[in-house]
């Protein structure tokens, strides 16, 4: 029994040896030789700078980056803008929405801030939330201008030639800026009619004169008047800003005029006995330039659109030829702003290279229009955009990429210059991952390291020990 036993425990291990991949060589029958043992360290060195090397690259990850049809199912975009308008009052300026859905939004109020500028540029009366403009209050009369004239004309009307002269011989001139063509202009004659005879009856010192800007479009380009009619203060021969804004009333301009006269040293007790004035005095010497600041967020449909800025007025028709929309894009976007986003965005943001953060293209641009009748037109290509730097949605960021394009278009004489920035919404977007290598993958390339430089190395060594044996022998 102990033989059979014996005998099947042999066979077991018999068996067992003949599947053995990793037969052993008795090491008597083995020898070393100084060729080996240099082949053998050049295999040890080889391993180690490919293992370290391999473990470097495992540990970092690629930025990669693909194509896809865009997945978001928001109906509503943000569009965020910061313009500078260098000429352009903050009275007249309207910004406008429209897009490919029949959206057509005129002086877009909400969400919009309007800031004054000074001459150099920089922001002095803060304008507020971009409102509707006040309606002007025009006086009701029933007599046409030629029956006004019948007891003579009151009001003297200048042109190039004269200007000048009459502004500096007289102290105290208020000037109307009108086109013919203007029915606002029209409107008004007769109220300035009856307010020159007013100042006669009155015998204030004070001069309304009338100025056609179409006779004499070359003086009121040199004045910078932007709009019809432009009612304008001269004391001294020099015009005070800001021109007249009020109400187009008898009562309302003899108003302005005598609260004028009582801030004037020369001329303040005129009258002493009159004491009515209602303007407020701010109103009366504040400096006034035409630079504006537009800023604010749209909320519009992700379809083809625009927005645009142009010159527009409830109480005046603008002067085309005074129109100008140079402009500087301080700040441009789509969707939320990245500085209003969490910690976590900012860190993946780093993690992204700069060509694939095109959130911004235009910021800090100078957009200038070098004469009248012309004005930019952007057009802008929106991409939507998804980072996506883990499995969890704290690691993943949605944004908004634009390329834009700017061009100067040319303006009819008698039409009004817009500054247009036109988007569309690309049905596809990039999806940036950050891909690494599978451990797996890792385990399986240090396999290949170490057993192809072992079985490398020893073929090379081989083969020189049969080539150099003789010497060895």
């Amino acid at each position: 029994m102990n033989n059979i036993n014996g005998s099947d425990s042999r066979n077991r291990g018999s068996f067992l040896s003949s599947i053995d991949f990793y037969r052993k060589v008795p090491k008597d029958l083995t020898e070393g030789t100084s060729l080996g043992a240099f082949m053998s360290v050049c295999a040890l060195v080889v391993m180690i700078v490919l293992f370290l090397s391999e473990t470097i690259a495992f540990s970092r990850s690629d930025i990669v980056t693909s194509i896809e049809i865009d997945r978001n199912s928001d109906y509503l975009l943000d569009l965020n803008f910061n313009i500078t308008f260098y000429e352009m009052h903050c009275d007249f300026l309207s910004v406008d929405v429209w897009d490919s859905l029949g959206t057509n939004k005129q002086n877009v109020t909400k969400n919009v801030e309007k800031w004054q500028l000074d001459r150099d540029g920089r922001r002095r009366i803060y304008s507020g939330r971009n409102r509707e403009a006040r309606e002007v209050k025009h006086e009701e009369h029933d007599k046409t201008l030629e029956e006004l004239h019948a007891n003579g004309v009151h009001v003297a009307t200048l042109g190039q030639n004269d200007f000048k002269q009459f502004i500096q011989s007289n102290d105290m001139v208020f000037v109307n800026f009108f086109a013919p063509w203007c029915v606002w202009c029209q409107r008004f004659h007769p109220i300035w009619e009856m307010f020159a005879e007013e100042l006669e009856k009155e015998e204030m010192p004070v001069k309304a004169v009338n100025v056609n800007c179409v006779e004499h479009g070359n003086l009121c380009r040199e004045l910078r008047v932007m709009a019809f009619p432009s009612i304008r203060w001269y004391q001294n021969g020099r015009p005070v800003q800001p021109d007249y804004k009020q109400d187009r009333t008898v009562k309302a301009l003899i108003n302005f005029s005598k609260r004028k006269l009582q801030l004037s040293e020369k001329y303040k007790d005129w009258d002493k006995k009159d004491e009515s004035s209602e303007m407020p005095a701010a109103l009366l010497g504040r400096t006034d330039n035409p630079g504006c600041q537009v800023s604010g967020t749209l909320k519009v449909n992700r379809v083809p659109g625009n927005f645009h800025v142009l010159a527009h007025s409830k109480g005046h028709s603008l002067n085309a030829a005074m129109t100008n929309l140079t402009h500087k894009v301080n700040h441009l976007s789509f969707g939320e702003k990245i500085e209003k986003k969490n910690f976590k965005t900012k860190r993946i943001l780093k993690q992204v290279p700069e060509e694939h953060k095109k959130f911004n293209q235009i910021d800090g641009e100078l957009f200038p229009t070098e004469q009248f009748h012309q004005a930019y037109h952007h057009y802008i290509k929106v991409v939507s955009t998804h980072y996506e730097f883990g499995s969890s949605k704290s690691s993943n960021l949605m944004a908004y990429q634009f390329l834009e394009q700017s061009q100067i278009m040319f303006y009819a004489e008698e039409d009004v210059p817009q500054a247009l920035f036109a988007y569309d919404i690309s049905p596809m977007s990039v999806v940036v991952r950050k891909e690494g290598r599978a451990w797996y993958d890792y385990l399986t390339s240090l396999c290949a390291i170490i057993g192809g430089s072992f079985t490398t190395l020893g073929l090379i060594d081989a083969a020189f020990y049969k080539i150099f044996k003789p010497k060895f022998d």
